[in-house]
């Protein structure tokens, strides 16, 4: 395994996608790369959290740089259970540390994209210096950013499908051992024996006809040698990956309505320094109100 430190652990992710994937499946030393995520993750997230609160003032820059990595550590502490349930009602075989890593790597995907976006977003705020439209820019960015690490999250859950962790394990029944030193016993070998003609006369040998050689049918459940086998057919994805599609969506929905309780995160210019706003109304229709007042 390659020795990374916690911020750089986004260029492996990165760069060796399948080697992580396959720690995760041989829950190999998970515990340090959950910790190495963890790090590039609270980092990655409080520096562009500073970046949506210096819209308003210093204080709400440092506040937001504390907000912001906490908004995304409490809904995961929130969801994780459940993704964890989900698994075991349906027979998958993950562990804790297997179902947090996975999760974890999407976390650090969204962070680190978002961190990339970092440099447009103070662009905008420097340039344009509209509330409104740096709101909405942000939220863009952030859904985009969860939508590509969601990706890797849909993705790490595939490759466990394929080794097999995701069912429930499946018991073979043993079968007798053979002796090495048993004599293979051989099939029978039918004998034709010919009819021998009565020894009263002998008879004038006629020629007998050769059968030239004939097309022998193929036993059943077998196929030509030169034929293209069938192709096999495509195994169904299992609940969990049905279930995951599902978590994902109460995953967004616990996110929104935890950063809609502990807003402000950019801090309206027409309003004083708060640590939180009263709990009235809910993220969706603030944001088509913020459109509205767009155009």
């Amino acid at each position: 395994m390659a020795k990374t430190s916690g911020l750089l652990v986004i260029e492996r992710i990165l760069r060796d996608r399948q080697g992580i994937w396959q720690q995760v499946v041989e829950d190999r030393d998970l515990t340090r790369l959950t910790g190495q995520m963890l790090v590039s993750s609270v980092v990655a997230l409080a520096v562009y959290g500073a970046v949506l609160g210096s819209f308003h003032s210093v204080q709400m820059a440092l506040t937001s740089a504390v907000k912001l990595p906490l908004l995304f550590l409490v809904t995961l502490a929130i969801c994780l259970p459940t993704l964890y349930l989900f698994n075991l009602v349906f027979g998958a075989r993950l562990s804790v540390r297997q179902s947090l890593s996975l999760v974890m790597v999407a976390l650090t995907v969204t962070a680190m994209l978002a961190l990339a976006f970092a440099p447009i977003s103070l662009f905008f705020l420097i340039t344009a210096n509209d509330y409104g439209f740096f709101k909405l820019l942000n939220v863009a960015i952030l859904a985009l950013s969860a939508l590509v690490g969601l990706r890797f999250l849909t993705g790490g859950m595939r490759v466990l499908n394929e080794h097999g962790l995701l069912s429930p394990e499946v018991k073979t029944e043993a079968r007798p051992e053979i002796k090495d030193n048993a004599a293979p016993v051989s099939p029978p070998v039918p004998v034709l024996v010919a009819a021998l003609a009565p020894a009263e006369a002998p008879a004038a040998q006629q020629p007998v006809p050769v059968p030239g050689p004939q097309a022998r049918p193929f036993p059943p459940g077998t196929h030509h040698p030169y034929a293209r086998p069938p192709m096999p057919p495509k195994p169904a994805a299992p609940p969990s990956m049905t279930l995951l599609y599902i978590w994902i969506l109460l995953f967004g929905f616990v996110g929104t309505q935890l950063a809609w309780t502990l807003r402000p995160f950019f801090g309206s210019p027409d309003m004083k320094f708060s640590l939180y706003r009263q709990l009235d109304g809910n993220f969706y229709a603030e944001i088509f109100r913020t459109i509205a007042d767009l155009f």
